[in-house]
C-alpha cells in the first residue's frame, strides 16, 4: 500500500513503481490516503493490516512527512493503526523521527556517537562531517545569530525543500520566537552554515545552454530492515547527486531549486 496526498502532484513515478512492482515481481500495490486508511482499515487480532478488504504486507509512505498531511484527528488515527498492525512500514514512525534535525543536534553531542560505534576512526571521520547544531534554548548561539545572521540557517524540524530561513528572514523569525518563547522554540533547529566551494557548471534551462557558478550535494541511499532489535539488512544502496546554482539558498529538486546530476570521480 502506498501512502499518497489527496492531490498527488507526484503520481507518475509512483504509477511507474506500481507497474514495475507488478511486472517484474508479481506485487500488487494500491493507493490510498491516510483519511481512506482510516475509513477502510482494521487491524486483525494477529497484527495484520487489512485495506479495503485486502491484507497489506508493505506500507510505502509517499505522503505523511508535513503537517498539511495530517488536517485532522482522522490522519492521526490511520497512521496509528498503520504504526500497531505487523505490516513493514517504510518509514516506521520511529525511523521517520530520525530524520528529524533534532536527532542530528543530539547525534552531534559529545559521547553520543559512541553508543553507536565501536571504533573511534570511524567515529573521528564522522564527527569531522558534522556542522554545529544548536536549540533555540541555547541563548548564547542564539545572540551570536541575531548579530551575524548570515553564519546560520534557521531549520524548521520539516521534509523537503523550502523551509530553511537565511539572513533577514533568520534574525526577525528569532527575535520573534525569543519573545513568544514557549513550544515555538521547539519547532526550529539552528545549524552552521555551510559555505562549500563552487565551480562553474554547464546548465540547459528552456533549451538554452549557459555556464554559472553552482554547488552540489550528495546524499546516499540506504536500505534498512529490521525486526524488532534484530537488524535483517543495513547497506547503502546508490546515491543522489543535486546540484543548483550558488545563489540559491534552497537545494530542493522538486521544489525547482536544483537539478538532478551525476558523479565524476577523479584522482585529483
Amino acid at each position: 500500500m502506498m501512502i499518497v496526498q489527496a492531490e498527488e502532484r507526484n503520481m507518475y513515478d509512483q504509477y511507474w513503481l506500481i507497474n514495475h512492482l507488478k511486472e517484474s515481481h508479481g506485487v500488487m500495490t494500491i493507493r490510498k490516503t491516510l483519511a481512506q486508511v482510516e475509513a477502510e482499515g482494521l487491524v486483525l487480532p494477529n497484527g495484520t493490516l487489512v485495506v479495503d478488504g485486502r491484507p497489506v504486507a508493505v506500507v510505502y509512505f509517499r505522503a505523511g512527512y508535513a503537517p498539511t498531511d495530517y488536517p485532522s484527528e482522522v490522519e492521526w488515527s490511520a497512521r496509528l493503526l498503520i504504526e500497531q498492525s505487523s505490516a513493514i512500514k517504510c518509514p516506521s514512525i520511529s525511523y521517520h523521527l530520525v530524520g528529524t534535525k533534532k536527532i542530528q543536534q543530539e547525534l552531534a553531542k559529545p559521547s553520543v556517537l559512541e553508543r553507536f560505534l565501536d571504533n573511534e576512526e570511524d567515529i573521528a571521520k564522522l564527527r569531522k562531517c558534522f556542522a554545529g547544531l544548536w536549540s533555540l534554548d541555547n541563548e548564547e548561539i542564539v545572540k551570536s545569530a541575531i548579530e551575524k545572521p548570515d553564519l546560520f540557517v534557521l531549520k524548521p524540524q520539516r521534509e523537503g525543500g523550502g523551509n530553511n530561513l537565511y539572513g533577514h528572514d533568520l534574525r526577525e523569525t528569532l527575535i520573534r520566537l525569543k519573545n513568544e518563547q514557549g513550544e515555538a522554540l521547539a519547532a526550529y533547529i539552528l545549524m552552521q552554515r555551510i559555505f562549500p566551494r563552487a565551480s562553474l557548471t554547464q546548465l540547459v534551462q528552456g533549451g538554452v545552454c549557459f555556464e554559472e557558478l553552482s554547488i552540489s550535494e550528495l546524499g546516499i541511499f540506504g536500505s534498512y530492515l529490521r525486526n524488532k532489535d534484530k537488524v535483517v539488512i543495513n547497506n547503502q544502496c546508490g546515491y543522489l547527486m543535486r546540484t543548483k546554482v550558488s545563489s540559491s539558498n534552497e537545494g530542493g529538486v522538486a521544489a525547482g531549486f536544483a537539478v538532478l546530476d551525476s558523479i565524476l570521480l577523479t584522482d585529483e
